[in-house]
């Protein structure tokens, strides 16, 4: 794959495998961009698990892994990316939302007694922990660039745009809109991209209960990707309450308010 992505992950919350949540999937958030088959790992929610046994697979060696923040849907996977634990590997990990900690605090915080029986020094690959600035742009490689957009989320999130041969692929997930004030720093985040993945969480009708959780919906993720020209948009984040049957709907209706809308599902593939 020159430049694309695929989903191991698309859950919000916690995971929830269950026969209900077969046809989207119930590990949480983790993508995997491939550029020239070079992986970037876009958050460590459990989906990584299974993107690690594939790394082995494919005989990779490196990949940067870029979070957007630090709740546990996001990071709880890591324990369990079994590539992290084996020498000859290297990752680089980045956060940009964290002001009294480092994202190697966090990781190793979670995986520490009583709440985890194995540390992070038992980790044998070389990992190095890059804190930044959400708004702060930086080159993965020569030819691979991101940008990064603080969003609206407890405890801060950040925003991706990953940028290669002329083309953008946008991770947008955990943020709260406001009703009737597009998110401007959104909007220039994903201006003109080619793909973005967006947390659709609620829908517009069940929003109201939720305000103050972070999160946003599919109807105001179509609202942003057309007015800054997106070209296709991947509806992310799913709640686990919506089962197949409910999540099945929500592609009907997305796909007939516009056209550049689907809905992501564990294993799907992107190629630009």
């Amino acid at each position: 794959m020159s430049f694309g992505l695929r989903f191991w992950g698309v859950r919000g919350s916690i995971a929830c495998p269950s026969p209900s949540h077969v046809r989207y999937g119930g590990n949480t958030s983790c993508l995997e961009v491939l550029v020239n088959d070079q992986p970037i790992i876009l958050d460590a929610g459990t989906g990584i698990r299974s993107l690690g046994h594939s790394i082995f697979k494919r005989g990779m060696k490196r990949a940067p892994l870029l979070l957007t923040h630090s709740h546990w849907d996001h990071i709880n996977g890591f324990p369990f990316f079994a590539p992290a634990f084996t020498p000859g590997h290297e990752f680089q990990i980045y956060a940009g939302h964290l002001e009294s900690y480092s994202i190697r605090e966090v990781l190793a915080g979670q995986m520490t007694q009583p709440t985890f029986p194995v540390p992070l020094e038992t980790m044998k690959a070389e990992l190095a922990f890059n804190d930044f600035d959400a708004g702060d742009s930086f080159e993965l490689f020569p030819d691979v660039r991101v940008r990064t957009a603080s969003l609206n989320h407890p405890n801060g999130a950040t925003g991706y745009r990953i940028e290669h041969g002329g083309r953008s692929i946008c991770y947008v997930t955990d943020t709260e809109h406001v009703p009737g004030q597009p998110d401007q720093n959104i909007l220039g985040l994903i201006e003109g991209a080619d793909l973005v993945v967006y947390d659709a969480t609620y829908t517009d009708e069940e929003f109201p209960r939720y305000v103050g959780w972070g999160h946003s919906t599919w109807q105001e993720a179509i609202r942003l990707c057309r007015a800054a020209d997106v070209k296709k948009l991947a509806i992310f984040h799913h709640d686990p309450e919506h089962d197949d049957e409910f999540m099945d709907q929500v592609a009907a209706d997305a796909r007939r308010t516009w056209s550049g809308a689907i809905v992501a599902k564990e294993g799907m593939e992107i190629e630009l």
